[in-house]
């Protein structure tokens, strides 16, 4: 199933590639978060330096597509041609047991009743067709 409308533009990571591990990570099922080598914390989005320590040691890792609803909105208005016609739709910010968040669609019906709390499980929706491919991460409760 594809839940982006055709016509967006592709997701692809900033030119000086700083994101690449996040995005071609999607592309395996994983979510893929920098985490400092120094002080141990996880961090989106990605930076050259941390944002707790200051330092520049940074590495990957992979965290399990797994969270709770922190907060969540209605989108009522298209933000894009492309959508007109698939609004309303659910908009989550998703904290991870990592203390990050990360922000997507909630793959349910507009007038579902929202949880803050809530558990939710990552949805990988892959574009191997695209030029480049992608994938993007959706979550869905459980």
């Amino acid at each position: 199933m594809t839940y982006l409308a055709l016509g967006l533009p592709i997701p692809v990571p900033e030119a000086d590639g700083l994101s690449a591990p996040y995005w071609s990570e999607l592309r395996d099922k994983n979510i893929r978060v920098q985490r400092c080598d120094d002080c141990g914390r996880a961090q989106w989005g990605p930076e050259w330096m941390c944002h707790h320590c200051h330092t520049f040691a940074l590495g990957w890792n992979d965290l399990p597509p797994r969270g709770r609803i922190y907060s969540w909105e209605h989108v009522w208005h298209p933000v894009h041609p492309a959508l007109r016609g698939a609004t309303p739709y659910l908009v989550v910010l998703v904290e991870h047991a990592a203390g990050i968040r990360l922000l997507s669609n909630l793959l349910s019906p507009a007038e579902q009743k929202v949880v803050i709390s809530a558990e939710v499980a990552g949805v990988f929706e892959h574009h191997a067709e695209a030029t480049p491919p992608f994938s993007l991460l959706h979550w869905r409760t459980t």
